[in-house]
């Protein structure tokens, strides 16, 4: 598989083995993490595939209003999640997200725009019988408008990592 990994830094002790950041940890705006153990072998892209093949009701609409407010300040639209089963190569994109990292274990999506650097950094660590999910974000914000964007973004983030999470474990024991 392919690894090419792009200039990254660790996150603090606590995060997912393996899990990296876009910025140094003090340089960050956003730093989050949800994990869970699932039931059999997966890999960084079945882990990506599992999460975004349904994608969580109300994110549609909240991605249009995001698109809608952002291009009135010169920020591209990114149009959502398509919910397509998508294959990541290293270079190519999943929707809106660059594959700038791609291994069994790790794999790195970014977004850059004027307003902030988007990192998610998904990991899937067997264990036994078992693996080890990980869905690490990082952000770091470039102007005001990047703080701004991040007051309602950083919570609503939050809750959708976990319901995604959520999903999937229960997915995964069904």
């Amino acid at each position: 598989m392919q690894t090419a990994f792009p200039a990254d830094h660790p996150v603090p002790p606590g995060f997912p083995q393996g899990a990296v950041s876009v910025a140094p940890a003090a340089e960050l705006n956003f730093l989050h993490t949800g994990r869970v153990m699932v039931s059999g072998r997966m890999t960084a892209a079945d882990v990506w595939a599992a999460v975004m093949s349904r994608p969580l009701p109300g994110l549609g609409l909240a991605f249009r209003l995001r698109d809608a407010i952002s291009a009135r300040f010169g920020v591209k639209r990114i149009g959502g999640f398509s919910g397509r089963r998508q294959v990541p190569t290293l270079g190519g994109h999943l929707d809106f997200f660059l594959v700038e990292g791609l291994s069994a274990q790790r794999m790195i999506l970014t977004a850059r725009d004027r307003h902030l650097a988007v990192m998610v950094c998904v990991t899937a660590v067997p264990c036994g019988d078992m693996t080890e999910v990980g869905l690490t974000a990082s952000v770091k914000t470039h102007n005001r408008f990047g703080k701004i964007y991040m007051l309602p973004v950083a919570p609503a983030h939050r809750l959708i990592v976990r319901a995604m999470l959520r999903r999937l474990t229960r997915a995964k024991t069904a």
